[in-house]
């Protein structure tokens, strides 16, 4: 499989409410960070993330954090 696309090179941070979201894994959404749909025929697939109180996350931007979806701070090691 390839690699993802780097979507973007920092994190998306947002203050999140209680709910489901999609992230997308594959970079190709055009509503980063979250799935729109464009994974498909790529052999990626969205990850669900399931929040019970609201909070601030920092999203995966780069799309090759070890904690997906969450940064780590991979994408400062990307070239």
């Amino acid at each position: 499989m390839p690699d993802p696309i780097v979507a973007r090179k920092s994190p998306f941070v947002q203050k999140i409410k209680p709910g489901s979201y999609w992230w997308c894994a594959c970079g190709q959404s055009k509503t980063q960070p979250f799935c729109d749909g464009s994974h498909k025929g790529t052999g990626f697939a969205p990850l669900k993330v399931d929040f019970t109180e609201e909070k601030t996350v920092a999203w995966c931007g780069c799309k090759h954090s070890k904690n997906a979806p969450f940064c780590d701070g991979s994408h400062s090691g990307l070239p």
